[in-house]
């Protein structure tokens, strides 16, 4: 499923014009970033959490040249499915 397909599928559930249901959606995209930039965790009950993760910084070998180099720290976005939407996934 891509993003106009997301969009079609939430507009028809919720009776909102397509147009609206993509605001909603650019919207809670929006927000999510916004709030795992600032480093918070979003919890969605049912759902899932939305958290930041950090990576260290470790050396790594390039496949071409098989030359160590280094990679720096970096932060990740991570989601973690609640029990529920795993049973749902399963059944």
């Amino acid at each position: 499923m891509n993003k106009t397909e997301l969009v079609a599928a939430i507009a028809e559930r919720t009776e909102l014009t397509k147009k609206d249901a993509d605001q909603a959606l650019k919207a809670f995209i929006d927000v999510v970033g916004d709030e795992l930039s600032k480093g918070e965790k979003i919890q969605l009950a049912g759902f899932g959490t939305f958290e930041v993760t950090e990576r260290a910084a470790r050396d790594g070998i390039n496949p071409r040249t098989k030359e160590t180099i280094h990679i720096p720290a970096s932060k990740a976005p991570k989601f973690k499915a609640m029990k529920s939407l795993k049973e749902k996934v399963n059944n």
